[in-house]
């Protein structure tokens, strides 16, 4: 078989991956949604970065998800984001509280989501290299 024969994301850590990244991604946009709507003068900074999470947890989901190189990038690129954006979120909420008055998805290295944001695009990445390994 060529490399681009499809991943398997309909069982085991695949499809867990999938079924994480959703739930982020749903509950990142509808808070950060209700946050610019009624509070986005309080803490803009932290109300677009959870937005911003919210867009990447669903690039992650769709690129998990999907078949084929483009997805597979796709899903390269927004764990990387991810992880780079909660390591830098996460560092500056802690040392410059004063610019996130509010809190974000990424704050505190994700904190308020028990530690779920700093994990998940670690394990996101691990898996995408242990299936861009796997013989086809």
């Amino acid at each position: 078989m060529s490399r681009s024969t499809p991943r398997a994301t309909t069982t085991g850590l695949g499809r867990v991956l999938v079924a994480l990244y959703a739930t982020f991604a749903v509950a990142a946009v509808s808070r950060a949604g209700v946050q610019i709507a009624t509070r986005f003068h309080e803490a803009p900074l932290a109300y677009l970065l959870s937005a911003f999470a919210g867009l990447v947890y669903v690039l992650a989901t769709l690129g998990l998800a999907m078949t084929g190189e483009r997805w597979r990038r796709m899903a390269w690129g927004a764990c990387s984001v991810e992880l780079v954006g909660v390591l830098t979120v996460g560092v500056l909420s802690i040392f410059d509280a004063q610019a996130f008055p509010d809190s974000t998805v990424w704050s505190g290295f994700g904190r308020g989501y028990l530690y779920i944001p700093l994990v998940l695009p670690v394990l996101g990445l691990v898996y995408l290299r242990r299936e861009s390994r796997r013989p086809r």
